[in-house]
């Protein structure tokens, strides 16, 4: 016997009615004492592990679908399936499964499952009468039929006797005859009884029925049956539908007959269970179970010989990376990889694996970067989804990819930088496309996947390009939004990038703002998912954001948002910086203490006043944090340099806990100079290095606030202005922002204003900057 020939992929029904491909491996039927039968065996052909072992129950319900699949539940409606390699390996299964249950192996299926009181009627039933007798196939017999078909729906044993009948005697395409005679004489009493009649035959869950009406010469008129339900005053038109407005494309011509036939099939039989078929009550949800496993095998078949057309596939790439390719026509390619890639999902994990090797020697990632950069947003969407179906796959296949760009190309055009701007540019005002596209970046920076990697070198290798060549574009539109009123001359940079005509005067009164940002919604949603982008940068990628962070003065572009009208935005910054803190590392917190860091977020909890919300816990959180974890420089620089505005919060003991620990700390250094009053102390185990030292305690600090300065104009001017000229105000509708944000109040303004004060509660006083 050929090991071919047993090699079957394992499948199971999962709670949404889809079925999971749980590996491939080889049946075997043998007895198996610890389950007392004979039982179904499958061992993976990768390792021998055993995928399945199943007793055949002589109570169980098995179906053999399509000549290459055995279908069946055990207990707790769980639902299995093998797909056979061969025929022969099937039937070979399936003879032994009909021997063990005493079953004719001819049939295609045996009993379905039955309660104690069915088992007893059927045991009443004499063997000879193992078929229901159907009515003669005639206009006047149609409502007779209808009653047959609608009653044995309720029991197991009468809807397997109907199923054997109406395959015995051909019924099928009598009844569909039949339909064509009544239509012709608009005999609707005939046609509302047919209508009950297939969709009855369609809840008889047979495969065996399902390849007979499905079929090319049955599948219209079982549609045009199911046109006429008597709820309807008027009869739907899905024939015309899938005849003449249903259009089926060939980007590439098919030349396979079989394999356009099962797209065909596929598609109108997917329209039967989606649009025609109402949607199934609670006691009817199992009853197309088969209906859907008919269509889930068939997209298999599908995928599996458009993969092994070479030919096909590589005139597909071809095209769809041809310059000379017109717009409708790439926009009609893409859709299709999509599909393809959507049907891909169904194939076993080996097969999968082959498949997206296949698209990505193809060149579907270069591909990618041309359609992602189309206008069509129904391209781009497409091609968002096919990139999405490849980090999921593999994100090392694409950070190979990506890394492999700069030797070609700029930044500008490469891979993810592309993914940033289409993040960057989403025109949906709740950012769908953001979120979905911010979630594959997260996947392709972390580090988690990279372990496994073959190359030891991934991590360190991609994290350093994805700093040097991207994370200037991601950063863009947060250090744009948060530009300080020194960075003038930055930021008239940014300002004449995204405003191709603005008086020189509104642009000067900007300047004067601290925080600059266009502060609508759909600004500050794209600017808190780069917030928390760059959070898990924090908390993932140690050396590599601490260095980015220190560079730009990252931490105080982002406490700018602290001023943000809206709150998520502001509780975005804040975590930002909790994450920072929560890492407890000294060189962060000379950071912090060397900038006065603190104060933006001191400021928020005092503007917040008496208030009791999210931003009043979450800052009240990260002091809580600093006390209990005793961050004994940050305690200090708070008790210092803020208590006297603290000291009167009370309904909290955060802050006197913070005061508490700092005397403690201070009576302990008083007692150890008393001690040893000519020792010098020496430095910390956790102390910074020299290198560090010198960092911090540099005293030109005007001159290293000029550097960092000009390193933030320079970053607008090389990356976001450059981008932002090209897409010509694409990013941001500034000028409409500007109009918005430049309020002069006149007389009237300021005396609301005056109102509103004195109306509004007593704010505690801001820190003064």
């Amino acid at each position: 016997m050929s090991d071919t020939r047993r090699r079957v992929k394992v499948y199971t029904l999962n709670e949404d009615r889809q079925w999971d491909d749980r590996g491939t491996g080889h049946v075997s039927s043998t007895f198996v004492e610890r389950l007392r039968g004979i039982s179904l065996l499958v061992r993976a052909e990768s390792d021998g592990s055993l995928l399945l072992e199943s007793k055949i129950s002589p109570n169980t319900a098995y179906q053999k679908q399509q000549d290459t699949l055995i279908v069946w539940s055990e207990a707790d409606n769980y639902d299995l399936a093998l797909s056979f390699q061969e025929k022969a390996g099937c039937d070979e299964i399936w003879e032994r499964i009909c021997q063990v249950q005493g079953r004719d192996p001819a049939l295609d299926i045996t009993q379905d499952p039955i309660d104690e009181s069915e088992e007893e009627r059927f045991e009443e039933i004499p063997e000879t009468s193992h078929l229901v007798e159907l009515p003669p196939c005639e206009q006047s017999r149609l409502e007779e039929i209808a009653d047959l078909v609608t009653s044995v729906l309720s029991s197991p044993i009468r809807r397997e006797k109907l199923a054997l009948a109406l395959m015995t005697e051909g019924y099928i395409k009598k009844l569909l005859g039949l339909f064509r005679v009544c239509e012709e004489v608009d005999n609707r009493e005939g046609l509302h009884h047919l209508y009950e009649i297939v969709r009855g035959v369609l809840f008889l869950n047979k495969a065996a029925l399902f390849e007979v009406m499905f079929s090319d010469d049955c599948i219209m008129d079982v549609v045009g049956c199911l046109e006429y339900d008597p709820a309807l005053v008027q009869p739907k038109r899905h024939r015309e539908f899938l005849t003449k407005t249903a259009k089926f494309k060939e980007v590439i011509p098919i030349t396979d007959s079989e394999l356009r036939q099962k797209i065909h099939q596929t598609y109108r039989v997917q329209y039967i269970q989606d649009i025609i078929l109402p949607t199934p009550s609670v006691f009817e949800e199992n009853f197309l179970s088969t209906l859907t496993s008919f269509i889930f095998f068939n997209k298999v078949e599908i995928v599996s010989m458009l993969q092994e057309d070479e030919k096909f596939l590589t005139e597909v790439f071809a095209q769809l990376t041809d310059d000379a390719t017109e717009d409708s026509k790439r926009r009609e390619l893409v859709n299709f990889v999509k599909e393809f890639c959507a049907f891909s999902q169904t194939l076993q994990p080996q097969n999968r694996d082959a498949f997206f090797k296949t698209l990505a020697n193809l060149g579907i990632l270069p591909a990618l970067e041309i359609v992602m950069g189309m206008d069509d947003l129904q391209v781009r969407a497409a091609a968002t989804d096919i990139f999405s179906y490849l980090v999921e796959f593999s994100p090392s296949m694409v950070r190979e990819f990506v890394m492999q760009e700069p030797q070609q190309t700029d930044d500008d055009v490469l891979l993810i930088n592309v993914v940033i701007k289409q993040m960057i540019c989403d025109s949906d005002p709740e950012l769908g496309g953001a979120v979905q596209l911010m979630g594959l970046l997260r996947t392709l920076i972390d580090p988690e996947n990279m372990l496994a990697s073959t190359n030891k070198t991934e991590k360190t290798e991609f994290l350093s390009f994805f700093y040097k060549y991207c994370m200037h574009v991601l950063t863009a539109p947060l250090l744009a939004n948060t530009a300080h009123d020194k960075n003038s001359k930055g930021l008239y940079t940014w300002c004449l990038a995204c405003i191709c005509k603005c008086t020189w005067t509104v642009l000067h009164v900007l300047t004067r703002f601290v925080f600059i940002c266009v502060d609508n919604f759909q600004t500050a949603q794209l600017l808190a998912l780069i917030l928390e982008l760059l959070t898990f940068c924090v908390e993932h990628h140690t050396y590599h954001i601490k260095t980015y962070i220190m560079n730009k003065d990252l931490l105080r572009r982002v406490l700018v948002l602290m001023n943000s009208k809206h709150t998520f935005l502001a509780l975005c910054a804040l975590r930002f910086m909790r994450r920072i803190i929560g890492l407890k590392d000294e060189y962060y917190n000379r950071y912090i203490i060397k900038g006065n860091l603190f104060e933006p977020v001191i400021n928020a909890l005092l503007d917040n006043g008496t208030r009791y919300n999210l931003l009043n816990s979450a800052i009240i959180e990260l002091f809580e944090f600093i006390k209990v974890e005793d961050i004994k420089s940050l305690i200090a620089h708070i008790v210092d340099n803020f208590y006297k505005a603290l000291e009167s919060i009370e309904y909290v003991q955060t802050f006197k806990g913070l005061k508490g620990r700092y005397e403690q700390e201070k009576d302990r250094q008083s007692q150890r100079l008393n001690s040893f009053p000519t020792c010098r102390y020496r430095r910390d185990a956790r102390s910074l290095d020299e290198d560090e030292e010198l960092w911090f305690n540099d005293d030109d600090d005007d001159d290293d606030g000029e550097a960092v300065e000009k390193r933030m104009g320079d970053d607008f001017s090389d990356s976001y202005g450059k981008y932002m000229e090209a897409k010509k105000g694409k990013l941001y509708s500034l000028t409409t922002a500007l109009v918005g944000l430049v309020d002069y109040p006149d007389d009237e303004d300021e005396e609301e204003d005056e109102e509103e004060e004195d109306q509004s509660p007593r704010k505690r006083p801001r820190l003064s900057s």
